[in-house]
C-alpha cells in the first residue's frame, strides 16, 4: 500500500507565504496559501493511493476535504519533520508533496505511486528544492541532515537518494508558490483552480503590482 502524504501548514496570517508580503497583505498571502493549500488537498484525495494523510502544522478547517487521516508535524527542522512523517508510514510505501504547488495534478502523481522499476521518485522544484518524494521503503535517514530551503536542497537530496544506491525516477520541474512572481506564474499554469481564481481578484484592479 502507498500512502500519499501532504506536509502543510495553517493557513494563519503573519505565519504562511510570508515571502509574498509585499505586495500582499498578510491576510491575502494567508488566503492565496490556502487556496494553494485546497487545490493540492483536492488533487491529492484524487489519486488512488491506499492512505491519503495530512501532516499539518496547526489545525485543520474548513479547506479539509473527507478522507484524509491527519497527522500533527513533529518539532524541529524542516528535514526532522520531513523524516518524521515519512516514519510514521509503518512500512508503507509513502509519496510526500508539499502545499506550495497547486497546478499538481492526479496524472503528474501518478507515476510515482508505481514502484516497479524504481525505488524513489523525486520531483525537482526550479528553485533548487524539491516538490515531491516518493520512497518504496521509507527511511529517515536519508533526509535527515539535508540542508532545507536552499539553492542546494533538491540536488543535495537527489545525490543522498543515489547514494543509498536507489533507482531514482524523475518527476518534471515545478515552481513553488514563495513570491509574487511564483504566484503569478503558477495562476497562469493552472488557470481553473481556487489558486488562479483568487489571484486574479487580488490582481484584477489597475493599481494592484502584484
Amino acid at each position: 500500500m502507498t500512502a500519499l502524504l501532504v506536509i502543510a501548514k495553517e493557513p494563519v496570517p503573519g505565519r504562511v507565504k510570508t515571502r509574498l508580503t509585499p505586495p500582499f497583505t498578510r491576510g491575502e498571502a494567508a488566503a492565496l496559501a490556502e487556496a494553494a493549500l485546497a487545490d493540492t488537498l483536492e488533487t491529492a484525495a484524487a489519486v488512488p493511493a491506499g492512505r491519503h494523510v495530512l501532516v499539518l502544522d496547526g489545525s485543520p478547517g474548513p479547506w479539509l476535504p473527507p478522507g484524509f487521516e491527519v497527522r500533527p508535524q513533529c518539532p524541529g527542522e524542516l528535514d526532522a519533520r520531513l523524516a518524521a512523517a515519512f516514519a510514521d508510514c509503518a512500512g508503507d510505501a509513502a509519496l510526500l508533496i508539499g502545499m506550495d504547488t497547486p497546478q499538481i495534478t492526479p496524472g503528474l502523481l501518478a507515476p510515482a505511486l508505481d514502484f516497479e522499476r524504481h525505488d524513489a521518485w523525486f520531483g525537482p522544484a526550479a528553485d533548487g528544492g524539491f516538490w515531491a518524494l516518493a520512497l518504496a521503503a521509507p527511511d529517515p535517514a536519508l533526509l535527515l541532515g539535508v540542508p532545507m530551503s536552499t539553492p542546494q536542497t533538491g540536488a543535495v537530496q537527489y545525490e543522498r537518494l543515489r547514494a543509498a544506491g536507489l533507482r531514482v525516477g524523475l518527476l518534471p520541474v515545478l515552481r513553488d508558490v514563495d513570491t509574487a512572481a511564483d504566484a503569478r506564474e503558477v495562476a497562469a499554469v493552472a488557470p481553473c483552480g481556487r489558486f488562479a481564481a483568487l489571484h486574479a481578484r487580488l490582481t484584477a484592479s489597475p493599481e494592484a503590482v502584484r
